[in-house]
């Protein structure tokens, strides 16, 4: 696979004249990483805030209780849709599984029923998804085509992208990003850092169940491309082409930080320490980017070893 040249995200062809694009969740990891690429371009950004806006850049909405003014969203071009409650931060409850399901599907339908009240609506939404949509599914490989899978986290990703079914047929192109683990310093690499640095690194449970994943600069790269260059009205798997195994992902990690990874992780050690959480830790996924291959979005990097060296700046 040939990697890509354009460290912006602007793909080629590209209209890169400066747009105004609503982002919601843009606090997060990955919506920081977003903003400060369209800025640095010369886009207008607005972020979604649920408590009283500063200035202008600013939009105030209560997704919880449906608010947001549609007059709020006049001008806008693009709509970035990132905002749900973590999904690995807290043990799952009953009362953190709904925390999970309602955030997403109520800020979902809030801004989708704002965006279809406007008569110049934005030309495109693009709305965060998560391939848990699609289950465990061993080592099959799979793409866009694939049907959904089972548990809850496939549950919370058909009611998300479900709730923006409230555009179909509106003059609104809404792609649905599905992203799998993101290798950035933040997120899930924060977590597991200390412990690989500490030569106490290592996989989880047989360690043979499949991981899909992105550098977030191509996940915000993806982003843009959405925005800018694309016309998919669809769902697109937000993964890198190379997905590996939890045993090839501890081992390559140890060698960027040149330690060692020796340990395993008991599946019952999980179940312990994350309840139903560990359902996923050990789930499987082999997910390809076939849909923006097919795009013409090049990956800058596909392989993990590179991706990593990147992300953590020869840490």
């Amino acid at each position: 696979m040939r990697s890509g040249s354009m460290d912006n995200g602007v793909m080629p062809g590209a209209d890169s004249a400066p747009r105004t694009i609503a982002i919601t969740g843009a606090s997060g990891l990955v919506g920081s990483a977003l903003c400060e690429s369209l800025l640095r371009d010369g886009h207008r950004v607005r972020h979604l805030v649920r408590r009283t806006p500063e200035d202008d850049s600013e939009i105030f909405w209560d997704p919880a209780s449906g608010k947001l003014d549609p007059d709020q969203l006049r001008g806008v071009d693009a709509v970035v849709h990132l905002a749900g409650e973590n999904v690995g931060a807290k043990r799952w409850t009953d009362a953190q599984k709904a925390r999970i399901l309602d955030s997403r599907v109520q800020g979902t339908t809030t801004l989708c029923r704002a965006v279809a009240r406007l008569d110049a609506p934005p030309r495109v939404l693009v709305s965060a998804s998560a391939i848990g949509y699609y289950g465990s599914r061993g080592n099959e490989v799979i793409d866009e085509d694939a049907v959904s899978g089972e548990g809850f986290l496939t549950e919370v990703c058909l009611a998300w992208e479900g709730a923006t079914e409230v555009l179909q047929g509106s003059p609104v192109r809404v792609a649905k990003l599905r992203t799998g683990l993101v290798m950035a310093q933040g997120g899930m690499l924060e977590r597991i850092l200390p412990v690989f640095r500490f030569g106490l690194g290592g996989k989880l449970g047989s360690g043979d169940q499949y991981m899909s994943w992105i550098a977030l600069t191509d996940l915000v790269r993806l982003y843009r491309h959405l925005i800018f260059s694309s016309e998919i009205n669809d769902s697109v798997n937000g993964v890198a082409p190379n997905p590996v195994t939890n045993a090839e992902f501890a081992h390559i990690l140890a060698r960027v930080l040149s330690r060692p990874a020796w340990f395993t992780v008991p599946k019952v050690a999980l179940k312990i320490a994350l309840g139903e959480l560990s359902q996923e830790a050990l789930g499987s996924l082999r997910i390809m980017p076939n849909r923006a291959l097919s795009d013409g979005f090049e990956f800058q990097f596909p392989d993990l070893e590179t991706a990593l060296r990147h992300e953590l700046g020869g840490t």
